[in-house]
């Protein structure tokens, strides 16, 4: 049975991986610096041990001297007390041991001093002292557990003299130096990660508030944004603009999605209301008919009169939805040089012709080119004309008028009718809205609004002074093409 493996826990949030990392780089950068400076601080302290053997031995080699005349010298016993101390149960303090070799290799007397223990183990710990004088090289010794660094030369008989100094103090130095720094590295890593810990949590608060923002997007807050940091970085800074701004467009798209699903929805239930009542006429007729129950020609003409009004009323409404089912689309228009100011005169020698008691003034002299679709703008002009002829007085003044203003052309079409109420003078534009409930199927302003945002423009109504209603209708002046 394989044994079943642990997965490693690792720290799930940016700021304990910005802290770890931090700390790992920083312990990293102390050990190697730490290792660099003991290194140093040991080749700095053994180099001046060396040297002080060295011209010790160097000074032996080059005196010529003999170890008779050593043993003669016994005046020198108080110079040679440090080097050879005369209790030697204890352990010297010399900087210098100095033990002179016999032929079997043992230490001999050196000017009446017997040898002590600390240079018997000197002579012994050395297995070769010829090849050491040879070379001239220091080696490292231990005696009783002491760290030495000794070295070896000849007198000027062939005796071999050997020569060691003691590094504990070295080693100790060191040992200290180590701890003082393993130490202060620690107070080092432990401020490093409260800076960091604290750091990262001011730097990565705006981070926090995208994640608290995106949260309550996601439970409905489509209006919450993210706040602006007082000391904001510039990615985190550009990120935030970036993210309200996405943020901005997708409460755009929802609310504009929102709209369109809510007046599809009032589009198909108006739709399917106007359409129910020619139907159930229809029906109605078709079953007095069925049932043989108009006797008279009268009744079956005025019944026939009534089904076919019906029709045509059901037929007109059809054409109207095709229209703004097209104009939903955003068709491609027939786009040619059109004359305005005729159009204008055409739409006002009909309401005259529809309504000749009504008064009809014009101000569309001349000609006027703009390139667009002519088809669009009859039925623009033809809307707007049904809408005076059904909703004002058959006596109420009408006037009509094309102006060019600063690359826009502005057709008004105004009447000194009752007007409109301010609330409904808001929903004018809507489908299937009707002023008052009077009569019409309620696509008609809809409709010229539709044609004229597809050619580019808009359109407006406003009340006029003395009552009354002008509706305009603007469009781009675009240059005229051949």
């Amino acid at each position: 049975m394989e044994p079943r493996t642990v997965p490693r826990r690792r720290p799930r949030s940016l700021r304990a991986r910005l802290t770890v990392v931090n700390v790992a780089l920083l312990a990293l950068g102390i050990a190697l610096a730490v290792a660099a400076s003991l290194m140093g601080l040991r080749h700095f302290f053994l180099d001046s041990i060396d040297r002080q053997l060295a011209t010790t031995r160097d000074s032996l080699r080059s005196s010529q001297i003999t170890l008779e005349q050593l043993e003669s010298l016994r005046g020198l016993g108080i110079a040679l007390d440090e080097l050879s101390p005369r209790d030697s149960g204890l352990l010297p303090h010399s900087d210098v041991l100095f033990v002179a070799l016999g032929r079997p290799g043992e230490a001999v007397r050196v000017a009446g001093w017997e040898p002590t223990g600390r240079q018997r183990l000197l002579a012994s710990s050395i297995n070769a002292p010829r090849r050491l004088v040879g070379s001239g090289r220091l080696v490292d010794v231990r005696l009783a557990g002491e760290p030495h660094r000794a070295t070896a030369t000849t007198l000027d008989d062939g005796t071999t003299v050997l020569l060691a100094a003691s590094t504990q103090i070295v080693h100790t130095n060191i040992h200290k130096a180590l701890k003082f720094d393993l130490a202060l590295g620690a107070v080092l890593l432990t401020l490093l990660a409260v800076v960091t810990l604290v750091g990262a949590r001011h730097q990565l608060r705006p981070l926090e508030d995208m994640v608290s923002t995106a949260s309550a997007i996601a439970e409905g807050d489509l209006a919450r944004r993210v706040p602006s940091s007082r000391h904001p970085a510039t990615e985190v800074e550009q990120l935030r603009t970036a993210l309200n701004s996405m943020l901005h467009q997708v409460e755009s798209a929802y609310r504009t999605r929102e709209r369109s699903a809510e007046q599809l929805r009032r589009f198909v239930a108006d739709a399917s209301h106007e359409l129910r009542t020619p139907l159930s006429a229809i029906h109605g007729y078709l079953q007095l008919f069925e049932r043989s129950m108009l006797t008279g020609p009268d009744e079956r003409d005025r019944a026939w009169s009534r089904i076919t009004s019906e029709v045509e009323r059901m037929h007109r409404l059809v054409d109207e939805l095709l229209v703004l089912a097209r104009l939903d689309q955003r068709p491609e228009l027939r786009l040619r040089n059109v004359d305005l100011c005729a159009l204008v005169r055409d739409a006002a020698a009909d309401l005259r012709a529809q309504q000749p008691e009504r008064p009809v003034a014009v101000r569309a002299d001349g000609v006027l080119l703009v390139h667009a679709d002519e088809s669009g703008l009859r039925q623009v002009l033809g809307n707007l004309v049904s809408n005076v002829r059904a909703h004002t007085p058959a006596g109420a003044p009408v006037e009509l008028s094309v102006e060019r203003v600063d690359g826009v052309v502005t057709v008004v079409v105004a009447d000194r009718g009752p007007g409109l109420a301010e609330r409904d003078a808001a929903r004018v534009f809507d489908r299937f809205f009707r002023a008052g409930g009077g009569a019409g199927s309620g696509l008609g302003l809809a409709i010229v609004r539709g044609v004229a945002e597809a050619h580019g423009g808009g359109v407006a109504v406003r009340g006029r002074s003395g009552g009354g209603l002008a509706v305009e209708v603007s469009l781009p002046a675009e240059p005229v093409r051949d």
